[in-house]
């Protein structure tokens, strides 16, 4: 029998190392930022998100792409989608000012969080926005109330399964529930326009958006039958980037998706829309630290590091995984990352395979372009990651 030579450490490592190669050599002008005098920082390839919105609008030629303002809200990123072209998806009257303060048209800008503040609802009707997501007959009384002749889109429910953040269960219903919500927004003279659904964020599963189209489909039809002309089909966000594994490829999902359009909606929509946040920008971020203390706690070798999870790493609380990469060769060893506040929960990872480091050893933390800055706290004191644009 032979003998296996994997080595789970190595590979892990080894993966680290060439998404830190291929993300550093194909960006000359990151290099002045490898190893800066104040940590950490958060490097962001504004040409790289470009270059992403392009290849998004390439292969879902057919979609409007509303940028999800949430993943990363810098007045940068905003001001050169928007001079590209794109669309936008807002929870609040913050985003939506940042929105329109870039130049975007209302026209352009929806909101798809299914529970919206009253006020946020105001100011967008006053702004000139009028399309809003539901999921509830509260929301759309809240909506009627000041948005008279709105557009709501419901949303329905679908599984998460394969998707590193699943969204499902706090939002969303189903078919039956969805028609009801439709009708009886048109009873309170709103407009009943789309529909929307949403895979999970970060979601390398084929499956979920089959469901999601054709759970779509089915609803489409029963609208249809009760009078209901709706113009619009949003499949949201879910479009995955790289982290410690390979994801899912835009143009592959586009190719499924297509098809399964072609599938369940042989007469498309008016309007179809998608809504990528962590797809434009989570894989065009660089996160830059230091390590600040090790230790051993019995079997467990401790990293700490000058961030965390309050800090700008918050999605590791719920499942992401980032590669970890640090200039040095030697053994590897499995280390449990821990953040930089004195809080217990405090961990940014564990089992991440990395050769023996030194306290002020840079470490580099790939595809950290979203969701991190934007849930960032100075909690304990220490500083939210300086954002960079190299």
């Amino acid at each position: 029998m032979l003998k296996s030579t994997f080595d789970h450490k190595t590979v892990q490592f080894e993966f680290a190392k060439r998404s830190f190669k291929s993300f550093v050599e194909s960006r000359e002008h990151f290099k002045p930022y490898l190893k800066p005098e104040k940590t950490p920082i958060l490097c962001m390839d504004l040409q790289g998100i470009k270059s992403r919105y392009i290849e998004l609008r390439y292969h879902f030629s057919n979609f409007n792409i509303y940028y999800a303002v949430k993943a990363n809200d810098h007045e940068k990123i905003i001001k050169s989608l928007a001079e590209l072209g794109s669309h936008f998806e807002v929870a609040s009257s913050q985003e939506l000012d940042k929105v329109l303060d870039a130049g975007v048209s209302p026209s352009r800008v929806i909101s798809s969080n299914p529970v919206k503040p009253p006020e946020f609802i105001e100011h967008a009707h006053k702004k000139g926005m009028d399309r809003f997501a539901v999921d509830s007959f509260t929301e759309i009384d809240k909506i009627a109330k000041v948005a008279k002749r709105a557009r709501v889109y419901v949303r329905l429910v679908v599984p998460n399964e394969g998707s590193d953040w699943p969204l499902s269960k706090k939002f969303g219903v189903d078919v039956d529930t969805a028609v009801e919500l439709l009708e009886y927004a048109r009873e309170k003279n709103l407009i009943p326009y789309g529909i929307t659904f949403h895979v999970g964020s970060q979601c390398n599963n084929f499956r979920n958006w089959f469901i999601g189209i054709r759970t779509a489909s089915e609803l489409w039809e029963k609208a249809k039958r009760r009078g209901l002309k709706l113009q619009m089909l949003n499949i949201g966000g879910g479009i995955p980037v790289r982290y410690s594994y390979e994801a899912l490829s835009i143009e592959d999902i586009a190719y499924y998706v297509k098809g399964l359009m072609q599938k369940f909606f042989p007469i498309l929509p008016h309007e179809l829309q998608i809504e990528p946040g962590r797809g434009v920008v989570g894989d065009q971020g660089m996160m830059v630290c230091r390590v600040i203390g090790k230790a051993k706690r019995g079997e467990d070798h401790w990293l700490y590091i000058d961030t965390g999870v309050f800090n700008g790493l918050a999605e590791a609380l719920g499942g992401i995984r980032y590669a970890f990469y640090l200039e040095r060769e030697g053994e590897l060893r499995e280390w449990t990352i821990g953040g930089v506040s004195c809080d217990s929960m405090d961990v940014v990872a564990r089992n991440v395979a990395l050769p023996e480091p030194e306290v002020g050893d840079y470490i580099y933390i790939l595809s950290a372009g979203a969701y991190t800055n934007v849930y960032a706290a100075p909690f304990n004191g220490f500083p939210i990651p300086e954002l960079v644009f190299p």
